[in-house]
Formats: C-alpha cells, sequence, structure tokens
C-alpha cells in the first residue's frame, strides 16, 4: 500500500538514497532540502526546497506546503558534522550542530503533529556517537553532544505520543561513505538507506523508543 513519506535532508547522500528507494517502492514522498541536486530533482519526489534548518521561519514553510498531507512516515534525516577538539573548541559550531541536529528534528515533527494519525511513525537519524556508554574516543564534542539530546528528545517523543498511536524510531545509519565523512565509511549510502528502511518497517508501538544500528541490533545509551 503506498504511504505519505516526508524525509528532510534529502539532496545527496543518505537522505536521496532514501528517497529514490521509497520512490521506486511506489510511495508519494515528500523531499525537503535547502537546494535540490539534479538527481534530486530527477527522482519524481515532491520537493520542497528553501528548507533551512539553521534559520528560525522553515517550520511555517513546511506547514503551509504539507497542510493538506496525512503523513504515514516522518524520517528527520538532516544533520551537520564539525570536528572540534579539546585544544580547538569553537562554540560557534558546537551550536550550529545543537541547532540542526538536536533542535530542528523535534521543531519539524512538532510541526507536523496534526499531519500524524494513529499508526504514524517518526524515524530520527541520529549516530552511535550520541552514545555515552559507547564513546571511547573523546573529541567530536558538537557532534556527540548534539546526537545525545537528539536521542533524549526521540525517548520523550515516543512515551509522549504512544497514547496517539505513533512510534518513534532512533537510528544509527552504519559509517556511511557520504560527504559528511569524505566518503571514508565502510558501506555505501545506498546500503544503509536500504537498512534504516527495513529497521523503519519493524517499528511498532512495543519497541518505540529503541535506539537501533541499521543492522538491527540495539545500541547502549
Amino acid at each position: 500500500m503506498s504511504q505519505n513519506i516526508v524525509i528532510t535532508g534529502t539532496n545527496r547522500g543518505i537522505g536521496l538514497e532514501l528517497v529514490k528507494q521509497y520512490m521506486q517502492a511506489g510511495h508519494k514522498v515528500w523531499a525537503l532540502c535547502r537546494q535540490p541536486s539534479s538527481e534530486l530533482q530527477n527522482s519524481g519526489a515532491t520537493i520542497i526546497e528553501n528548507i533551512d534548518l539553521s534559520s528560525n521561519n522553515f517550520t511555517e514553510i513546511i506547514k503551509e506546503k504539507l497542510a493538506a498531507v496525512s503523513i504515514d512516515l516522518l524520517i528527520n534525516n538532516a544533520g551537520i558534522l564539525h570536528s572540534e577538539t579539546l585544544a580547538e573548541i569553537n562554540y560557534q559550531t558546537i551550536e550550529q550542530q545543537f541547532q540542526v541536529n538536536s533542535i530542528a528534528p523535534l521543531k519539524v515533527s512538532e510541526a507536523l503533529l496534526p499531519n500524524l494519525k494513529e499508526g504514524s511513525k517518526i524515524a530520527l537519524v541520529s549516530s552511535r556517537m550520541g552514545s555515552i556508554a559507547d564513546n571511547t574516543s573523546g573529541g567530536l564534542y558538537g557532534y556527540r553532544m548534539s546526537k545525545a539530546a537528539l536521542n533524549a528528545a526521540g525517548q520523550s517523543l515516543a512515551q509522549d505520543l504512544k497514547s496517539q498511536g505513533i512510534s518513534v524510531a532512533i537510528l544509527h545509519p552504519g559509517f556511511v561513505q557520504t560527504d559528511m565523512v569524505n566518503h571514508q565509511g565502510d558501506i555505501s549510502a545506498e546500503t544503509a538507506a536500504s537498512r534504516l528502511k527495513s529497521v523503519i518497517e519493524d517499528l511498532t508501538l512495543e519497541n518505540s523508543g529503541s535506539f537501533w544500528h541499521s543492522n538491527g541490533t540495539e545500541l547502549p545509551w
């Protein structure tokens, strides 16, 4: 059965692959991005551009553009990565990562709550770098902190939305060969997207709020 799917951060990488794979599966996809790539333009998805998650007015745009859309699946995929070390702390980039990686997904989810219904799902693309228990190498302060905050938001969303029949997945895509990591990952964006789709399909109210690796294993907080 065709579903209505909304995905953020879709001009490249994992987001673009999610768009392509959901479109190929016969679903209707609304792709949110700042500026669409040629690949995204050729995907067949409905594109909502000029969505800058670091701005203050993007929620008004998505509310207007999606006002009539009943959403089955909302995937908060957009994110940014800066590499701070203790020797070179940059609080501006840390704040930017909190804005895009932590606060924006909550804003998107809250703005589109009227479009969700019983049985709808929200997926938050996080990172195992947001795991405190798994941190054995330090560094990457803004990214780690912002993803840990996203995980906390996801768990709260799962608890608050359970009574409405809406489930929430917190997902680590794997070490993916994208521009974000200079293509140094060990799996392709295509593989990551396929795995994420499988985990999302297995999402229920019973396992809502869990923190999953895309390979299906549960990650520590």
